[in-house]
């Protein structure tokens, strides 16, 4: 009888410990896409070069593969403990000009994105080593 309890309890410990953890599991936002604000398509104008539109917009996500008319911008933050925003902006052109502008979602709210330290590579420019230019040594007496 002794024998079974302990296997119970050992199950049941081993149970728990295992899938039901009592720390929940660390997520994080990611975002994904170009990210698009209000204040970007405003600038925007019918009429704008392709050239103008990627000075203001940056390259599109999308080219539509068998209409290269088309441009779209997609971003998507999937907010670890929330939902998933989404953002879209598809802007037809005839030629070279930027004919209309279609809107998808809530461009207006501001999304703040936090960089996450330690994780990826270094920023250009942000590291503390000294970059192969700036090396100094002292070779001494040989």
């Amino acid at each position: 009888m002794q024998k079974l309890t302990r296997i119970v309890t050992l199950s049941a410990a081993l149970l728990m410990a295992s899938g039901c953890s009592y720390f929940g599991v660390y997520k994080r936002d990611i975002p994904q896409g170009n990210l698009v604000t209000a204040e970007m398509v405003n600038q925007l104008q019918p009429g704008m070069t392709r050239d103008d539109v990627v000075h203001v917009m940056g390259r599109p996500l999308l080219e539509a593969p068998f209409d290269a008319n088309e441009w779209d911008y997609v971003f998507y933050l999937d907010e670890a403990y929330e939902g998933v925003e989404r953002r879209r902006v598809t802007l037809t052109f005839d030629g070279n000009r930027l004919m209309d502008i279609q809107r998808e979602g809530e461009l207006d709210e501001e999304i703040e994105l936090s960089p996450v330290e330690g994780v990826g590579p270094q920023v250009e420019g942000a590291s503390a080593q000294p970059t192969q230019g700036s090396v100094s040594r002292d070779d001494g007496d040989l």
